[in-house]
């Protein structure tokens, strides 16, 4: 395996690179780069400077809008990206209702859906976990009974990452009580402004309202935006977790963290001299650095999977638990840099509220984004799920 970088390829990485530092807002980019709180203008605006490049969609086929890139220039794009500071793609619409629609959904969804996702001008959030359904996703409890041409809902979803903004939430709905838990799931996609829908904050530990509680009351959706067949939602919950973990490893992100780690460590000192001389700290890195870098090709070979039809299969799961690991060890390293500046917690720092902050923007944002990213290795799947998978799909067990 080759793994250096054609002439086109590196051509492509400068064609990034100029577009990015001609089209990134710097105030965007200082707010990424220094862990502050999005808005949603910031991301939407985003999307739609990429979307007038055609970069909105980096994954998706031309038939679809995409650019149909490689999966090199896929991870090419996200490296570079990542490094400039750019938002993160709002993955519910692009990464993960998208590619279900694509594969299982009629024509005319295709047609009415795909359009206003790429365009960033529709957003979605995922409706898949319930109170007592988070790992064990198929024990949800959210009803759909059809009456006539419509489905009337009702139940809970809860940890609805940014469902305050959404215009569409794509919904895990149980449709047959009478069968086997996986059997009786349906895939609903639900206008979010329907009668019957509430939406009810949670905030985190970071101070952010990021989460949310989603409640369906006799909410009424109509049949055409069933996907696929009814009771055969399991199946494409699955297609789309798979899709959800390979993105959730966050390749281009780790990297982008590390060089932030470096950076930090080299203007923190110890003993008086950068922390980044420590042997024991640098070899800490040293260690995050391989890892990063054997994730980085197993990527690889999934996307290049995907790209030819595939699903991503359990290798997903690698991904996912791989490099959840690391990013929350780089997060945990930056709390180690930044010593007793990691204490000092102002929320409103991270909005760009105080101009009489206690440490410089690397070190207030420590412990927020330390806290706030505990939950990588929970949500789309626990890592202790993933590992049950990887031992039954991989070795057998």
């Amino acid at each position: 395996m080759d793994i250096n970088f054609t002439p086109e390829e590196e051509a492509f990485r400068q064609e990034v690179r100029s577009f990015l530092k001609e089209k990134l807002p710097r105030e965007m980019s200082d707010k990424v780069l220094n862990h502050k709180h999005l808005t949603k203008d910031d991301l939407v605006n985003w999307q739609k400077i990429l979307y007038e490049k055609g970069w909105a969609a980096p994954g998706w086929p031309k038939k679809h809008g995409g650019p149909g890139w490689t999966p090199v220039q896929k991870s090419i794009f996200e490296e570079e990206t990542a490094r400039a500071g750019a938002p993160p793609l709002l993955p519910f619409g692009l990464a993960m209702v998208a590619p279900v629609i694509m594969n299982f959904g009629s024509e005319e969804q295709k047609e009415r859906f795909l359009p206003p996702i790429l365009s960033a001008d529709a957003w979605w959030c995922q409706g898949y976990s319930e109170p007592g359904a988070g790992s064990d996703l198929a024990s949800l409890k959210t009803r759909a009974e059809r009456e006539g041409d419509h489905y009337i809902v009702n139940g809970q979803k809860t940890w609805t990452t940014l469902g305050q903004h959404a215009d569409w939430i794509f919904c895990l709905v149980r449709t047959n009580q009478e069968v086997k838990k996986q059997e009786g799931i349906s895939f609903l996609l639900i206008d979010m402004n329907t009668p019957g829908i509430s939406v009810r904050p949670i905030q985190l530990l970071d101070g952010g309202h990021e989460v949310n509680e989603v409640f369906f009351d006799n909410v009424k959706v109509p049949a055409e935006n069933l996907v696929g067949e009814e009771n055969k939602g399991w199946t494409y919950a699955k297609f789309l977790l798979g899709h959800e973990r390979s993105g959730i490893a966050g390749i281009g992100r780790g990297k982008m963290e590390l060089t932030r780690l470096k950076e930090i460590a080299s203007k923190e000192q110890k003993n008086g001299r950068p922390l980044i001389d420590d042997p024991s700290f640098r070899a800490r890195i040293a260690r995050i650095e391989m890892d990063l870098d054997a994730l980085e090709m197993t990527d690889l070979r999934v996307t290049a999977a995907v790209q030819q039809g595939q699903a991503p299969g359990p290798e997903a799961s690698m991904l996912k638990i791989k490099g959840t690991e690391i990013r929350q060890e780089i997060y945990h390293r930056v709390r180690e840099a930044v010593g007793p500046y990691a204490l000092p917690f102002q929320p409103e720092a991270l909005d760009g509220q105080t101009d009489d902050a206690v440490a410089p923007d690397y070190a207030l944002s420590a412990a927020p984004t330390y806290f706030n990213n505990r939950k990588l290795t929970i949500f789309g799947g626990s890592n202790e799920i993933q590992k049950n998978i990887v031992a039954k799909m991989i070795l057998g067990l």
